[in-house]
């Protein structure tokens, strides 16, 4: 607009004087009638318009994560799975602030068979779908089978377990798994293992609907843009009714936008990502009282992974040392400002199966310990074990990282281990992880589901493979660690069909206790989640999926 208005006045320069004495007398007159208009106007109309906008109950949430698809069927993305949370319901959820099991679609938990093979739920009734078509189990049925069938992103967390759905009654639905799975009603409460209407959608390889959804939540979907996505609170919600109006979702393409527009009054709430010196900035303004933080402990968990085929990792001692090095309170310290929690196992300390077993075995910066364990191994300053640590090149914690690593093995090590730093960007690590390029790579962990298994099998369990050649089929080669011990397929079998939680968290100790021993990952750290948001908004809350849910928060200036 400002390159249409200058030739105007340029052309306006060149006019006789006359004319432009001439229309310079006009502008003026039109401009002086303009603002008799303005001032004669009632001040209310400015104040109503404004209130409108302030209390209309909408709100306004930043972030710079991307919501690649709302189709639950092949949405595997933080920011996904937190939207899908609001827009639909799952058969089980979890109670507010914690990983308890509780009914959502279903009435009740399921009954298990003897085998623990079959399970029977019952279902709710008087739901309808955002489209007006009546919830029932033939509904959820075909809501299962489309998740599994259309082969999304996710449809393996539920093709691997299950046999066989159906529909057994109108409000009865039985699921018949390949093999006992004792998490299996955890695995249920995935955002994306939602009901959708079946007058909406279909069941085929590929037939995604990534811009729209038509569930039975909270939240209908009002429209989908590339940068903002926005929610409108659905009048004929079964459940809880929100205590807003909307909630609009803005992506922000760097977390300095985000920073910069929250603290600038642009978005309500900012919530994923910012960096540490931006959290920390915030938190100083919270605590002079110009905005809320919320923060809450994750069950995200940042670990190194070793490939134990790589030489010289393939020496327990080299792997054990690297363990004992780390000083996690050092890293929180100077990589995360102390904004995270430090972790010594890789199941999260949200959850009773913990155990610090890699504390236990190793303590904290033990360097005394790693000294030892390199000599026995045959290392000397003058013949170092070399160690190659791979991080992210898009992350710059895990930059800094690196960088700290390497200090404390120079400072302390006494020239007995040489880390040598190499980045690449993440898409492209994902891609080589199972073929067993990397040494070494510092990685995330987003669970699934809330349960202590989802933080063992993915890494440990190994399907083909002996301890001679390392895993060459399975969820630890998939990771890139190539780890493979009989013992530990057993005991991750043995967990998974247990059904009694006590005899199930002695299993786990017995699990992190051995992976501390043999150390194909090291724990490092469990993040800390945190929100910032205006004064004046209420009931804000995370789950520990980092899920947030929207339905509660009120604007009490509305």
């Amino acid at each position: 607009m400002v390159k249409s208005k200058i030739p105007q006045w340029n052309r306006l320069q060149n006019l006789h004087p006359s004319s432009r004495k001439f229309l310079l007398q006009w502008v003026s007159l039109f401009c002086f009638c303009c603002l008799i208009i303005i001032s004669c106007t009632p001040h209310q109309t400015s104040h109503q318009s404004a209130s409108t906008s302030a209390n209309n109950g909408r709100i306004t949430m930043g972030t710079t994560l991307k919501a690649r698809t709302l189709d639950p069927a092949d949405a595997y993305e933080l920011m996904s799975g937190n939207i899908l949370y609001n827009l639909g319901d799952r058969l089980y959820d979890y109670e507010l602030g914690t990983n308890q099991l509780v009914p959502k679609l279903a009435t009740a938990l399921p009954t298990v068979s003897s085998d623990g093979l079959t399970y029977t739920i019952p279902l709710r009734e008087g739901v309808t779908f955002h489209d007006g078509t009546a919830f029932n189990a033939a509904a959820m049925e075909f809501s299962i089978k489309r998740f599994i069938q259309n082969a999304g992103s996710p449809s393996s967390l539920l093709s691997d377990a299950v046999n066989t759905v159906q529909a057994t009654g109108d409000y009865e639905l039985t699921i018949k798994l390949k093999q006992p799975f004792s998490a299996f009603p955890s695995l249920l409460a995935f955002s994306g293992i939602t009901a959708v209407s079946p007058q909406f959608y279909e069941i085929g390889e590929g037939k995604f609907k990534p811009n729209e959804f038509v569930g039975t939540g909270p939240y209908k979907l009002k429209s989908s843009e590339i940068d903002v996505i926005r929610l409108d609170a659905f009048e004929n919600y079964w459940g809880e009714k929100p205590a807003n109006t909307g909630i609009d979702i803005q992506r922000f393409s760097s977390a300095s936008n985000l920073f910069n527009a929250f603290r600038s009054g642009a978005v309500d709430i900012a919530y994923l990502s910012l960096n540490a010196d931006q959290i920390s900035s915030l938190k100083q303004g919270a605590e002079k009282g110009n905005w809320q933080m919320i923060a809450a402990n994750g069950n995200n968990i940042s670990y190194l992974m070793m490939n134990v085929k790589s030489e010289p990792l393939n020496r327990k001692e080299v792997r054990q040392a690297i363990a004992a090095l780390i000083n996690r309170s050092v890293l929180n310290e100077r990589v995360l400002q102390n904004q995270g929690e430090l972790l010594y196992s890789l199941i999260p300390t949200t959850f009773t199966d913990y155990q610090p077993s890699f504390n236990l075995q190793y303590g904290d910066g033990n360097i005394e310990k790693a000294k030892q364990l390199l000599t026995e191994a045959g290392y000397t300053p003058e013949n170092p074990a070399i160690v190659e640590l791979w991080y992210a090149s898009n992350s710059s914690n895990k930059g800094f990282l690196g960088l700290t690593l390497k200090a404390l093995a120079d400072r302390d090590l006494g020239g007995l281990l040489n880390l040598q730093l190499n980045s690449v960007e993440s898409t492209t690590a994902f891609k080589y992880l199972e073929e067993g390029i990397y040494p070494t790579f510092v990685l995330d962990w987003y669970a699934d589901f809330l349960d202590a298994d989802n933080y063992i099998q993915p890494f440990l369990d190994c399907s083909k493979g002996s301890a001679e050649t390392g895993c060459e089929k399975g969820a630890s080669q998939y990771q890139g660690s190539f780890y493979y011990s009989d013992r530990m397929n057993q005991l991750i079998a043995q967990e998974r069909q247990e059904q009694n939680p006590q005899t199930r968290k002695a299993i786990f100790d017995e699990i992190q206790k051995l992976l501390a021993e043999d150390v194909p990952y090291v724990p490092l750290w469990q993040d800390k989640t945190f929100i910032f948001a205006k004064n004046g908004l209420e009931n804000i809350s995370l789950q520990l999926t980092q899920q947030v849910p929207f339905w509660t928060i009120k604007n009490s200036n509305s």
